[in-house]
């Protein structure tokens, strides 16, 4: 398991807001908060940053959910951009679970899901690849990693491919 506290946060955040959906959570916006707070109770982060965390796993499961179809394993590999059996210390069921709910939530909430797929350096990011908005390099990551800053010309801003 890695050492990054956030990576970790992001990791244990997919599991609970997993389980919480699976329970009585109706809504990705409420199975966000008891993650946050499952999370929160594990202790290590600040509220400020259990809620970047937070934010880095809505923007994830909504852009992974407005890209995929019925056939969600194929689906999931193309968002991906690489095989999915390529993944490493990934909770695979659980995120798709969670971004097929997320799918139907966004059914009714289309507007703001475009905004919310910009990726920045610094930040924590799922298992996929990423594109500079400036040069167009790819980056392609096979575990829950921080965003470096593009090699390739330094930008900070990232778009899934």
């Amino acid at each position: 398991m890695s050492d990054n506290k956030f990576i970790q946060a992001y990791n244990n955040m997919i599991k609970h807001l997993h389980d919480a959906l699976s329970g009585t959570s109706k809504t990705i916006s409420h199975g966000l908060d008891v993650a946050k707070e499952k999370t929160s109770e594990l202790g290590g982060l600040t509220q400020e940053e259990i809620n970047r965390v937070s934010d880095y796993v809505k923007r994830d499961v909504e852009d992974a959910a407005q890209k995929l179809s019925d056939d969600s394993t194929d689906s999931f590999s193309e968002w991906l951009k690489f095989d999915i059996e390529l993944l490493e210390n990934f909770a695979l069921d659980a995120f798709l679970s969670v971004a097929d709910k997320t799918r139907i939530e966004l059914a009714k909430l289309e507007q703001t899901a475009r905004e919310a797929s910009l990726y920045q350096a610094g930040e924590i990011t799922s298992p996929g690849t990423l594109v500079c908005t400036q040069c167009g390099k790819e980056q392609t990551f096979k575990t829950t990693s921080e965003i470096p800053a593009c090699p390739a010309c330094g930008n900070k801003t990232f778009q899934r491919s």
